[in-house]
């Protein structure tokens, strides 16, 4: 059973995934054993695994919004297959079944209907399908996201996590080498391994991957993220909203949108509604409390749609397996 040490371990982590267990029990009050302890509990559980991200950028790649309206009873083949593309992310099926939401990387100049049906057999089950680019997240790296489930930290606390703010990216995204990948590979299974672990997975140096791994950081090429599971946290509703936004409110709108405790994600997107947004509450009344009271008073919304996520299969880095989040190896 979670409780405000496990939260307030959560929220540390979202603003420092790599800091040692003694920073985080200093900063939050407990031992730096149990910090430590109930961290292990929690990546045990399945309820969250912090995970280590390559901007795909870096291999000439953007992020598409997919929905793919189906056959209820084909949702949940196609659904599996597409959450096992490492090229595919943020799998769900929403809708009442009938709905799959993904995440796609593809490059700009890819054909927007092959890169979701060159990957599966064109299939009779597929009814109709739109794929978006997504053109822009909101809200600033480490302090935006879900944080929902509580715990909440000071002002003084978080100083002291995240440090002075970290400088902007300096020139361009770092290429990645052929001696990169089992360094990125260990980091995507467990985003907070140690030098001493990268080294012996990467047969280098300690000195050499502290070097490498600061080089990547500092670039923006390599950022770290917490997958998490909502559910076992004993929040059960996961929508997704789809936003329309006059251009002239979009900026202030979605940097509004994103530091909503309740928002897991938000951005802006191509097509008929320009701005989705992540949305995880604990109950239908609870979202409905935010529907009409936070986003009702949000100023530069038009209109909005909602997609209800009935079954979530894969997050950022991560399988659903059992209802525990996975490595996709794992599986």
């Amino acid at each position: 059973m979670t409780d405000d040490v496990d939260m307030k371990i959560l929220r540390a982590l979202k603003l420092a995934p790599r800091a040692p267990f003694r920073l985080i029990g200093d900063v939050i009050g407990v031992s730096e054993q149990t910090a430590a302890r109930r961290y292990q509990a929690l990546r045990r559980s399945g309820a969250m695994r912090v995970v280590g991200l390559v901007d795909p950028a870096v291999h000439g790649e953007a992020q598409w919004v997919a929905r793919i309206r189906c056959r209820p009873d084909r949702a949940a083949p196609l659904a599996d297959a597409l959450a096992r593309r490492p090229d595919i992310a943020y799998v769900g099926i929403a809708s009442g079944g009938s709905e799959i939401i993904c995440v796609i990387r593809s490059p700009l100049h890819a054909p927007r209907e092959d890169m979701l049906l060159q990957q599966l057999p064109r299939s009779a089950a597929v009814l109709d399908l739109s794929i978006d680019l997504l053109l822009h997240p909101f809200g600033v790296p480490g302090t935006s996201g879900w944080t929902g489930y509580g715990g909440r930290l000071t002002a003084e606390q978080e100083q002291r996590l995240a440090g002075s703010p970290p400088p902007a990216p300096a020139g361009a995204l770092l290429p990645l080498t052929a001696e990169d990948g089992p360094l990125l590979d260990a980091l995507a299974e467990d985003g907070r391994a140690s030098h001493t672990r990268l080294a012996e997975v990467t047969g280098q140096s300690k000195g050499r991957v502290a070097r490498r791994l600061e080089s990547l950081e500092t670039s923006g090429t390599l950022s770290y993220d917490i997958d998490l599971l909502p559910e076992l946290l004993g929040y059960h509703l996961n929508a997704t909203l789809w936003l329309r936004v006059a251009p002239a409110h979009l900026e202030r709108t979605g940097h509004e949108i994103a530091g909503h405790d309740e928002v897991a994600f938000t951005g802006a997107t191509s097509g008929e509604h320009n701005v989705m947004a992540i949305v995880i509450c604990r109950d239908a009344e609870e979202f409905y409390r935010y529907l009409t009271t936070r986003l009702a008073t949000t100023p530069g919304v038009d209109t909005y749609g909602v997609s209800i996520r009935t079954r979530r299969l894969k997050q950022a880095a991560s399988l659903i397996s059992h209802g525990r989040l996975v490595p996709p190896a794992a599986v």
